[in-house]
């Protein structure tokens, strides 16, 4: 549900020193597997034997992604156990806590706490249980421990995201405070974007799950001898290419246009129909060859008509789905027969 081109509020971006005019390293448009189609009709059947064979990848792609979030539930509630975040890592077992100071205040940390603080800021928000599956292996007592001390030292927010009780999901968000200590001590490369505070509440739910689906997908670049560099909202690329748009300056409506899709090229983000298209999210990595490749990710929801599938699969996102609305999508993908796979999470 990547939010359109038109219609950006400044407010949105909350740390805008990060943009690089220098981007211009290969762009992996097979990850996972999945090829980009070229041409105008990339999210289109054409009736040929090479389609039917590319949908049944598609639909053993998905059976493969339905059976390990199959796998994955039964492990999370009768096995947990060590995952990809924090096993051979040192920070569950480092519980000393060091100071660093902020303007005219110190502020007491472990690396726990900073890696969660980096987590939250890098996603804008994140569920509470997806982080403690995440990120602390499960250890509940660990994590509650962790967010009241950096709740009172005002690093973080923690909120519902509903009034109604039985509709709510506890989601974290890093304070302006939290964010200055961040850059200041540089605990993520200066190239990665941080963000603070909750800008649209409605739009909370599906942006918490951002989080999880990046945990899939990096399990995923891992796998393979990826190693991840940064990861990208759809936030900073809108505002990347309002940015370059900006500082041309044109008035000509036909110039701009070109100019848009030119600064779009730049960006490595797709023009369907003469549209921008972007993804939700984008994870930007090391290959096994050590060349940087990007992978472009869309969180379809159960509200996704054909039109939004057919612009997302032309872009040649990777289109994922909660379990409960994969199905639905599935069915609209085969019926309007757009190319795709729908995997998911």
């Amino acid at each position: 549900m990547s939010r359109g081109f038109d219609g950006f509020e400044v407010d949105d971006f909350r740390d805008s020193d990060w943009e690089s005019d220098a981007q211009r390293e290969s762009y992996d448009r097979e990850s996972f597997g999945f090829g980009r189609e070229r041409g105008s009709k990339r999210g289109a059947w054409n009736g040929s034997a090479q389609s039917r064979r590319r949908l049944e990848q598609f639909r053993e792609a998905e059976s493969n992604s339905d059976r390990t979030n199959g796998r994955n539930a039964h492990h999370e509630n009768n096995h947990p156990g060590p995952n990809r975040e924090s096993q051979g890592l040192p920070r569950l077992q480092d519980r000393q806590r060091e100071q660093y100071r902020e303007r005219d205040r110190a502020f007491s940390l472990r690396p726990s706490e900073i890696h969660t603080l980096t987590e939250v800021g890098k996603f804008r928000v994140v569920s509470v249980e997806d982080l403690a599956r995440s990120a602390y292996n499960g250890d509940r007592f660990r994590m509650e421990n962790d967010l009241r001390n950096l709740r009172q030292q005002g690093l973080v927010e923690r909120r519902g995201t509903s009034v109604f009780k039985k509709e709510s999901r506890q989601v974290l968000t890093i304070t302006k405070r939290g964010q200055r200590l961040i850059r200041r001590h540089g605990f993520v490369p200066e190239d990665q974007a941080i963000y603070s505070g909750l800008v649209k509440p409605k739009e909370a739910e599906h942006d918490a799950a951002l989080y999880r689906l990046y945990q899939r997908a990096v399990a995923e670049i891992e796998s393979r001898g990826g190693k991840v560099l940064r990861v990208q909202l759809d936030y900073e690329l809108k505002e990347q290419l309002y940015r370059k748009l900006g500082r041309a300056k044109v008035q000509d409506k036909s110039e701009a246009f070109h100019l848009k899709n030119g600064f779009a090229q730049q960006l490595y983000l797709p023009v369907v129909n003469g549209k921008v298209s972007f993804p939700d999210l984008r994870i930007e990595y090391a290959n096994q060859e050590m060349e940087i490749s990007r992978v472009d990710l869309e969180l379809a929801t159960g509200h996704y008509h054909a039109g939004h599938l057919s612009e997302k699969a032309q872009a040649g996102f990777q289109i994922y789905a909660r379990s409960e609305d994969a199905a639905g999508l599935r069915r609209v993908r085969d019926e309007r027969e757009i190319m795709t796979a729908i995997l998911s999470f």
